[in-house]
């Protein structure tokens, strides 16, 4: 079990500093979320804030591409330095195209579901992926609560996780309260953005969560 620090939530005025103290306290791998105004009511990152992310830092980049057509996006974000892309069931393009585009340029090709959408939408892609990232918020925003309900999606997905060899994630809702319910129903990688960034001091708040997260 890893926390990943989702930089959606860190100060971008300081965020060479945020990114180097999440990493002295653990890290391995950054989750950044990119947002187009359209899949999501929101507008965050492009290629170039990534490329400027990968300048300044070694860690896994995993890119959350919240975004209608990702396939034309692909190639620019691994460009920029991304290790893992990860595309929407709900995007509605060819995911099969998307992953094959997504290892054609060297990345790690990854799988995400809404908490509305049924499991049994994925079931059939979850052969192909190399990561599967549940939502356990509706995204768009940082700072929602968990909706716990969706956590029964890495309890279907764990079966598919062990037989094909991927790393099942949650995002959204985690907190020091919540994150033993991630770690009850067996998740891998644990997205976490206010719960890090949150009153400046990113090295302090990523330790305490790690910390319960590994309590007996």
């Amino acid at each position: 079990m890893e926390i990943v620090p989702s930089l959606l939530s860190a100060d971008f005025a300081r965020l060479t500093e945020e990114i180097r103290a999440v990493e002295s306290a653990g890290a391995k791998r950054l989750h950044l979320d990119v947002m187009d105004g359209h899949f999501v009511p929101n507008i965050t990152i492009g290629p170039f804030i990534v490329e400027a992310i990968r300048r300044v830092t070694n860690l896994h980049l995993e890119t959350h591409l919240m975004i209608t057509n990702p396939e034309k996006y692909i190639e620019p974000f691994i460009n920029a330095g991304s290790d893992t892309i990860i595309v929407h069931i709900e995007s509605g393009g060819s995911l099969k195209d998307d992953f094959a585009a997504i290892r054609k340029g060297s990345a790690k090709a990854g799988l995400v579901i809404n908490p509305p959408t049924a499991f049994a939408e994925i079931e059939p892609y979850l052969k192909f992926v190399d990561h599967l990232l549940v939502m356990t918020v509706n995204p768009g925003f940082g700072g929602q609560k968990m909706i716990k309900a969706a956590l029964e999606k890495v309890i279907l997905a764990k079966p598919y996780s062990k037989k094909y060899g991927f790393p099942i994630e949650i995002d959204g809702g985690v907190n020091t309260e919540t994150v033993n319910d991630a770690k009850e129903v067996g998740t891998d990688l644990i997205v976490a953005g206010s719960a890090v960034f949150s009153g400046g001091n990113s090295y302090r708040n990523y330790r305490l969560l790690t910390e319960i997260l590994y309590r007996e």
